[in-house]
């Protein structure tokens, strides 16, 4: 049994503790920005020198993998069917995961700007594929809501097909919900009720065979989260990591997501842009965990980065600042 599924049932039951807390890296980044999505390589100041060539990004999932301190490695199909060759999740407790759409929105081709028009659903992997190949039976789902009629009963449709594709290729997945990519005619303090609604709104007619294992949800405040965690106690509610902002922005974010209910993290380019993401993932684990505050990680973070002489990206004082606006006003002391 892999490690997620026992936290699963844990989570389910009630029984939740430290320690059960799910990270999943999203290693999926091919599927938006194939090129920059792999991480850079830095210089010895810290500067991106170049990205990672695909073979380099696949050695670093694996490391991480080997690593065993996440519960979950998201990735694309077509990485996911090298990985499997390689036998990188061979004897593992770390869950692969495929994402199985790739909507307009997340389309970020250098210089193109796909993501200012309204989402639009689409799917490039093949859920029979992956399913006939054995690579996994974990996908990804994801649906953005703008508030037009027209661009979201599009995407709704396109939801249903993907739960009935999945269903009989007996795939599970877990699905993420974005905030609107355009300007929805919402004041930004409502957005987040909004989103609540729709995701929400979106399963009342699903039966639990066909429901998402965890929810992927943007932070948008306690206040925000508290709401959707109250409201379906069956929801397992994640939150998604958004930019990479400063180091403190990534343990902040874990250490409030699991204040206020969340129960699953899926970081991708906070742990894809780091100076270390071994560390990084480590100093998570024990953020997490309720084995440290989120400053007291960065400052172990940067003593790590010191002692194995890598140059970080930012000054520990700088690096040590809550950035994010969602984030400062309950963010830790």
């Amino acid at each position: 049994m892999f490690r997620l599924d026992k936290k699963l049932a844990k989570i389910r039951s009630g029984q939740y503790a430290k320690g059960d807390f799910i990270i999943a890296d999203a290693k999926d980044g091919d599927m938006s920005n194939p090129i920059p999505g792999t991480g850079p390589i830095r210089a010895a100041d810290g500067s991106v020198a170049r990205f990672r060539t695909r073979a380099e990004f696949l050695d670093q999932i694996t490391q991480i993998v080997h690593q065993d301190l996440l519960d979950i490695m998201l990735v694309s199909a077509s990485n996911l069917e090298l990985l499997h060759e390689a036998k990188a999740f061979k004897g593992s407790a770390v869950k692969p995961a495929f994402r199985a759409n790739d909507t307009t929105d997340i389309w970020g081709a250098r210089p193109g700007a796909y993501g200012k028009s309204a989402s639009r659903p689409f799917r490039t992997a093949n859920v029979g594929h992956v399913a006939e190949a054995k690579l996994t039976d974990l996908g990804l789902y994801s649906i953005t809501f703008v508030n037009d009629v027209e661009a979201d009963l599009r995407s709704l449709e396109a939801f249903k097909d993907f739960r009935l594709d999945a269903e009989a290729n007996g795939i599970k997945y877990f699905l993420e919900v974005f905030n609107p990519n355009v300007d929805a005619k919402i004041a930004p303090e409502l957005v987040w009720q909004f989103v609540n609604d729709n995701l929400t709104r979106s399963l009342s007619g699903v039966l639990r065979r066909a429901r998402p294992e965890f929810l992927k949800y943007p932070f948008n405040g306690p206040k925000a989260l508290e709401e959707l965690v109250a409201f379906d106690p069956q929801l397992v509610v994640g939150v998604l990591g958004g930019g990479s902002g400063t180091t403190r922005d990534t343990f902040e974010l874990l250490y409030q997501a699991e204040k206020y209910g969340a129960r699953v993290a899926l970081f991708g380019r906070k742990i894809n842009n780091a100076e270390s993401q071994l560390d990084i993932v480590r100093y998570m684990r024990a953020v997490a965990d309720g084995e440290m505050k989120p400053l007291e990680a960065v400052r172990a973070y940067h003593s790590t980065l010191k002692t194995k002489k890598i140059a970080p990206v930012r000054p520990l004082e700088e690096d040590g600042q809550v950035t994010e606006p969602v984030l400062k006003e309950a963010a830790s002391s």
